[in-house]
């Protein structure tokens, strides 16, 4: 049977190993703004002003308006030549990224109706090539239908043919498309993991190394109880941890929150439920804090930087890759700390990944169980 006092002084013990313990406290607050500085700022996705090339081999008005479109917009910085000879040999040395090129005949097919552009990429960068290709017709589009409504030519603002319909294009909940939005909620992720299952993998394996569980087996503790007292100081230390994220968050990076804070408050405690499962099975089935650590890293970590979504699409992903996910409880809560920054509360979206995730962790406790060859009683 429980006892509540014993409970406490067991939670109390293992709160002032945390508080004792430099390293989880550099853990679970100095690591947060430090990964959240680099996700936020040192790593970028948002393709910023981007060197081209334009070679200009029409000297038509339409093809001047086109090269004055081109150097005010915002994604490019232009050098025009009046061949692609030179620009070939920037794009091979990395000081162009692309070549835009307006044929000779552009200013008499452009009367006629429509005319194209040709853009040559850099295909060693893919990321970078496709940018560059889209944004281009997206300039030579934008000049095309301000064009039409000026009257200056009957050229159609989409593909030649296409009855001069024009597309507009909408971004929910990421307006700007900015980049730093979705990595800093992600980052929370990676964050909780290291709390949850890196520091939680040491406890158990801890104790053996000072030789302190042979006095713990000692004593008239429960299995339940000694969990308890295990799981519960990390537990509050993950949810301390997320709202120094959450925080750093809105009021440093300009991350919108537009959910509750209790949405995501119910999020982290399911989160939270199968990484310090997975903590305590790694620190349960090991002896040895460095072997613990190490299995911590390449199964929670690693697989919660690569496999998560967080930086590479799960459907971009090879078939067996993407089955593989499925094994990766942080899969579930990307979605759902995006989704509660950028969208709302979306309760049908978070509830199964929350069950998905509390199943994860009962698994986990249940193998805890198992593994630990004595029960404490």
């Amino acid at each position: 049977m429980s006892d509540a006092r014993r409970i406490a002084a067991l939670l109390v013990k293992e709160s002032l190993q945390i508080v004792r313990d430099p390293s989880t406290l550099l853990i679970a607050f100095g690591l947060p703004p430090l990964l959240l500085f680099l996700f936020g700022y040192a790593i970028n996705l948002d393709t910023a002003r981007t060197h081209i090339g334009l070679a200009l081999l029409d000297r038509s008005e339409a093809a001047q308006s086109l090269a004055t479109a081109f150097g005010h917009s915002r994604w490019f910085d232009v050098a025009v030549r009046d061949s692609v000879a030179p620009l070939k040999a920037d794009l091979i040395s990395g000081r162009v990224r692309g070549i835009v090129v307006v044929p000779l005949d552009f200013g008499r097919r452009t009367a006629a109706g429509g005319a194209d552009i040709q853009v040559i990429t850099d295909g060693s960068i893919p990321n970078t090539a496709t940018f560059v290709a889209a944004y281009a017709e997206g300039v030579r589009a934008s000049w095309a239908a301000a064009r039409q409504a000026e009257g200056g030519a009957t050229i159609a603002a989409a593909a030649p043919g296409a009855g001069g319909i024009s597309v507009s294009t909408r971004y929910w909940f990421n307006p700007e498309m900015t980049s730093r939005f979705f990595l800093v909620p992600g980052s929370m992720a990676i964050v909780l993991t290291m709390i949850g299952t890196l520091l939680t993998s040491l406890i158990i394996a801890r104790e053996w190394e000072r030789g302190t569980m042979e006095a713990l087996m000692a004593t008239p503790i429960g299995m339940g109880e000694f969990i308890a007292s295990k799981v519960l100081p990390y537990f509050f230390l993950g949810l301390g941890s997320a709202i120094v994220c959450t925080v750093l968050a809105v009021t440093v990076f300009g991350v919108p929150f537009r959910g509750s804070p209790w949405a995501l408050l119910a999020i982290v405690s399911a989160f939270m439920v199968p990484a310090l499962g997975q903590g305590l099975f790694i620190s349960a089935a090991t002896k040895s804090q460095f072997v613990a650590s190490q299995i911590a890293l390449l199964t929670a970590f690693l697989p919660a930087l690569l496999l998560s979504g967080f930086l590479y699409e799960i459907s971009s992903m090879p078939a067996w890759i993407q089955v593989l996910t499925y094994c990766v409880p942080v899969r579930y809560l990307i979605p759902l700390l995006q989704s509660v920054f950028l969208a709302g509360d979306i309760w049908n979206l978070f509830l199964p990944n929350m069950l998905a995730m509390l199943g994860f962790g009962a698994v986990f406790f249940y193998l805890t169980i198992r593994v630990t060859h004595r029960r404490v009683a």
